[in-house]
């Protein structure tokens, strides 16, 4: 059974950080790109970041780059996103995405940045 697992989401202060992660199963992990993703009240799901198999290539949304760090490891099934420096504005769900032979979904976890 596929499953991607979002956990570390919550409510956080701006300027404030926090560390996602999303541990993968049933399928073949080094094999498949990871993407971080979001999605706003009343907006449509974007792209955050992006990570390689391999983890040597990662690029990000303009919105996000110099904040946010995504990182892989291959051997823990597990791709982190490092959201540091947060702002009002990156309140959202954040979902993770696998792409490859197939494609697949988490089930996203909450981040509310807010005073």
């Amino acid at each position: 059974q596929v499953q991607l697992v979002e956990s570390g989401g919550g409510l956080v202060q701006p300027g404030g950080s926090l560390r996602l992660a999303c541990v993968a199963s049933g399928f073949t992990f080094s094999n498949y790109v990871m993407r971080w993703y979001r999605q706003a009240p009343g907006k449509e799901r974007g792209l955050v970041a992006f990570i390689s198999s391999g983890g040597g290539n990662t690029n990000y949304a303009s919105s996000v780059k110099g904040r946010f760090t995504i990182s892989r490891d291959n051997a823990k099934n597990t791709v982190y996103l490092q959201m540091n420096s947060l702002k009002p504005e990156d309140t959202a769900v954040y979902y993770c995405n696998a792409v490859g032979p197939s494609t697949y979904w988490g089930q996203g976890t909450q981040v509310t940045v807010s005073s």
